[in-house]
C-alpha cells in the first residue's frame, strides 16, 4: 500500500478525492517523450491518448487544449473556441511557470490554475482515453465526460490530422 502512495501525482490525488475513476499506467522514461512513443510503450490504441498542450490568447489569457497525440492543434479553430481573435502556442520553457508541470508531463488536472481548457471532440467516441498523470512516466485513463467535469472543460473540435 506504501508503494502506491509514492506513485501518486497531484493529478492522481485530485481524481481520488472526487471519487473519479481512473486507470494508471506507468512506463520507464527519464526526459521528455512525444506520446505517440508513450502509446507505443504501453501498448495503446493512438486514437485514444490524448496530448495536453497550452497557448496563449491576444488577450494574454492561458488556454488549454486536450487533443489526439497523432493530430495538431488547429490554430484558428482553437481561437474560434475560446473567442479570441488568435492563439499561439506557449513556449516550452513556460510551461512550468503557467501550469505547474513539465514538458511531457503536462496534465489537464492539477494545474496551478484552472485554464479555460477544451477537449477535442473526438474523445466523445471514447468510454475512456488516456491523459498524463502529471509527470513524466504516468499516464491516466478515464471517462472523457468526468474530465470535462473535472476541468470544467468544454468541447470543440480544434484538432486536425488523423
Amino acid at each position: 500500500m506504501a508503494k502506491n502512495k509514492e506513485i501518486k501525482t497531484n493529478a492522481m490525488r485530485i481524481l481520488d478525492r472526487m471519487k473519479i475513476s481512473y486507470s494508471h499506467y506507468t512506463y520507464e522514461c527519464e526526459e521528455f517523450t512525444d506520446g505517440v512513443q508513450v502509446a507505443d510503450m504501453l501498448g495503446l490504441p493512438h486514437e485514444k491518448v490524448y496530448k495536453t498542450l497550452v497557448a496563449q490568447g491576444v488577450s494574454r489569457e492561458y488556454f488549454v487544449f486536450v487533443i489526439p497525440i497523432e493530430a495538431e492543434l488547429d490554430l484558428k479553430k482553437a481561437a474560434r473556441a475560446v473567442g479570441e481573435k488568435s492563439v499561439s502556442m506557449i513556449h516550452v520553457k513556460e510551461i512550468n511557470s503557467v501550469t505547474g508541470y513539465i514538458r511531457g508531463g503536462c496534465s489537464p488536472i492539477g494545474m496551478k490554475k484552472l485554464f479555460p481548457t477544451f477537449l477535442d471532440e473526438s474523445a466523445l467516441r471514447f468510454s475512456s482515453i488516456m491523459v498524463s498523470a502529471g509527470k513524466i512516466g504516468a499516464q491516466v485513463e478515464l471517462d472523457p465526460r468526468a474530465l470535462l467535469e473535472l476541468a470544467r472543460a468544454g468541447t470543440a473540435p480544434v484538432a486536425c490530422g488523423p
